[in-house]
């Protein structure tokens, strides 16, 4: 089976997260004021840097889906992201991605000069964008959230949370090759932080070899400065960088493709020790 363009065999992509949020649980209101006042001076900066630092790809969101957020209106998300998508990809030679539930505004992205959507809710919300990626020829990233960012962690509950994230994921895939997403263009996320609770954040990203193996699609994680890394380090969020990157360098040994980071110098040398750990691993050997 081919591996997703922007996510090539050889390395583990670093996917640098721009969010033009102003409530992101850690970034939110760096570029924007307001509702939809965007200061894309220093937003292309951020990208710049983000680049500059080890940055295969950027990841664009308007909408926050940090727990608790409240849902943004498309016109409002467009507002924040297309015109800094437009002025990134006339800048930076990176493949650029739009973070969104909604095909409205990917649609948006993409024309603005996008050729990746990432949905973390696996087409579970606007079922849509299957066929518009389709149409497209983009890259779809199908993610694992069980509800509304507004709610999902209000007592989420998993029998066996490996086994029922690769499921519904499977279902999210169906979809998308139903839609006609080509084979090449798909990729999933696991949804770390997205509606699990701790003991699953762990067991998912302890046993990304089996999932990835077992959906046989290319893996992205985002595990950048999630609430679980504060449980285990006690670290408020501003100071999780290091146990990041830590998590990053283990999703590199267990099996990810590409990892969702703020912090992208950081991610690229943690991922090439965990990369280079998993090419000397012996299966089934001493």
């Amino acid at each position: 089976m081919q591996t997703a363009a922007i996510f090539p065999a050889h390395r583990v992509t670093i996917v640098g997260i721009l969010n033009a949020t102003p409530d992101s649980f850690s970034d939110g209101g760096r570029f924007v004021r307001g509702e939809s006042q965007l200061d894309l001076t220093a937003a292309l900066g951020a990208a710049e840097a983000l680049v500059r630092d080890g940055a295969h790809v950027l990841d664009v969101g308007g909408e926050s889906t940090r727990p608790g957020a409240q849902p943004v209106a498309p016109a409002v998300e467009i507002a924040r992201t297309a015109p800094l998508i437009e002025a990134v990809a006339k800048r930076l030679g990176v493949p650029l991605s739009i973070d969104t539930r909604s095909a409205e505004v990917a649609s948006a992205a993409l024309d603005a000069g996008a050729s990746v959507v990432n949905d973390v809710t696996g087409l579970r919300r606007d079922p849509a964008l299957a066929k518009l990626v389709a149409r497209a020829g983009a890259t779809l990233i199908l993610g694992h959230l069980r509800g509304e960012p507004a709610t999902m962690q209000e007592h989420p509950h998993f029998g066996d949370a490996l086994r029922e994230v690769a499921e519904e994921l499977e279902v999210s895939v169906a979809a998308a090759r139903n839609a006609g997403v080509a084979e090449d263009r798909l990729a999933v996320d696991p949804g770390l932080g997205f509606g699990k609770r701790h003991e699953d954040n762990l067991a998912l990203l302890a046993n990304l070899g089996w999932l990835r193996r077992r959906l046989g699609l290319p893996l992205l994680v985002g595990p950048s400065r999630k609430s679980f890394l504060g449980a285990l380090t006690g670290d408020p969020i501003e100071e999780r960088d290091r146990a990041t990157l830590a998590a990053c360098a283990i999703a590199a040994f267990a099996g990810a493709d590409a990892v969702r980071v703020h912090d992208a110098g950081g991610a690229r040398r943690a991922v090439q020790v965990g990369r280079a750990l998993r090419d000397a691993r012996r299966e089934g050997r001493p």
